[in-house]
């Protein structure tokens, strides 16, 4: 195997704050430009042939859709896009009211960049109200034996005890609902979740399983596999991401310092083993000798996560990871991004939702095309770059 070499990444270009400012301006505009198909409607969670279908607010995935809006919103301050994203807050807080799809973790995927953004930007009441609800929905989930919020399905399968490593970022949602109500309960398991799956879903060389299950009866650990990576012992890229993201919003809330060492480790990994032009591909067992799609949306996960732990670290660290960031965003906005709107109504292609293997359990869809989680981060990245920035998470 060959990946890039640290010489390499020392050497690679960094975006500038043109460049960022350009890019950023671009992903807004394309933002407005799509806006009146996908103001009641939702962008698909990924696009087919470089377009996004429009869909009702399903699946998990509707809320990084409002997420560009508001980032576009904060970029522009255009009353079209607060407009538009207002709209969608109904849409969430009537999605929690009926409960239409939400038995799953990924209710901070879906309430934090939609309603707590909201809220966070425009005091909207009703982005406040219904992101509380579904915090409250979200602890639900969390079983005492294990000390875990189980990820998808009826919380009496016998056969999904588990969690997955992106349900690190599903726990803001709970340190905001304690910061709002002064509620200690969504804290407290929230506490009870990072510290569970960061002392399992990493193995000892730093890289990450996607899914860890545990003991029904007893909540003791029991075992890590995969869904969506490529096998159960490699280290799929998007969740190697969210292990760099989570861990650095973890030390965020909790200020816990053995979390930073988890993130030296678990970055390190994930650098250790790129292709020459920093993009993943959808594994991280996978070079650049390999005939294999890439994970756009990996990079702009793990750049969000390098820039929010710097803002935490000793200087020499921090430059070091907000440089990695800037050279992943240069890479993206010269290579990945949409640039001819005939071709897709997207933010950055090149993305790999779900991708069959012989040794997973995955279907084979959003492969080499946009996706919504992708789109919203690029865009975050981009807008952590451009300026002091007050996380919707």
């Amino acid at each position: 195997m060959s990946w890039i070499t640290r010489s390499d990444l020392e050497n690679r270009k960094e975006i500038t704050p043109e460049e960022t400012e350009r890019a950023l301006s671009d992903a807004s505009n394309q933002v407005l430009r799509v806006l009146p198909e996908f103001t009641y409607k939702f962008q698909k969670a990924y696009s087919e042939n470089g377009f996004y279908a429009p869909t009702d607010n399903v699946d998990w995935t509707p809320g990084f859709w409002t997420g560009e809006i508001w980032l576009a919103y904060e970029y522009t301050g255009d009353d079209r896009l607060k407009e538009a994203a207002d709209i969608q807050i109904q849409s969430f807080a009537n999605r929690i009211e009926q409960k239409i799809d939400v038995e799953t973790h990924d209710l901070g995927f879906m309430y934090s960049p939609s309603c707590v953004a909201g809220y966070k930007l425009t005091g909207s009441r009703a982005g406040r109200d219904a992101a509380v609800k579904a915090a409250d929905e979200l602890i639900t989930r969390f079983h005492p034996k294990g000390e875990f919020i189980q990820a998808w399905g009826p919380l009496d399968a016998p056969d999904n005890y588990r969690l997955i490593i992106d349900c690190l970022l599903n726990l803001p949602l709970l340190y905001w609902a304690t910061e709002e109500t002064g509620d200690h309960k969504y804290r407290d398991i929230a506490e009870k979740h990072i510290h569970t799956a960061l002392a399992n879903v990493v193995r000892e060389d730093f890289s990450t399983w996607h899914t860890f299950f545990f003991n029904r009866e007893t909540g003791e650990a029991d075992h890590g596999a995969t869904c969506q990576g490529y096998r159960d012992g490699s280290a799929w890229a998007r969740g190697q991401a969210w292990g760099i993201y989570g861990t650095a919003v973890g030390y965020r809330y909790t200020g816990r310092k053995e979390y930073i060492d988890l993130f030296k480790g678990v970055a390190g990994y994930y650098l250790n083993h790129l292709p020459k032009d920093l993009i993943p591909y959808w594994d991280l067992e996978f070079s650049d000798e390999d005939e294999q799609p890439r994970d756009s949306s990996s990079a702009s996960i793990a750049a969000c996560g390098m820039l929010e732990m710097a803002e935490y670290m000793e200087a020499e660290d921090a430059a070091y990871y907000r440089s990695a960031a800037k050279k992943f965003m240069k890479s993206l906005t010269d290579h990945y991004a949409v640039k001819d709107y005939q071709k897709s109504n997207g933010q950055v292609l090149h993305s790999t939702y779900s991708n069959h293997s012989p040794y997973n359990t995955c279907n084979h869809y959003g492969v080499d095309e946009c996706n919504l989680w992708g789109d919203y981060f690029y865009m975050e990245a981009l807008t952590r770059l451009h300026k002091s920035w007050n996380s919707y998470w």
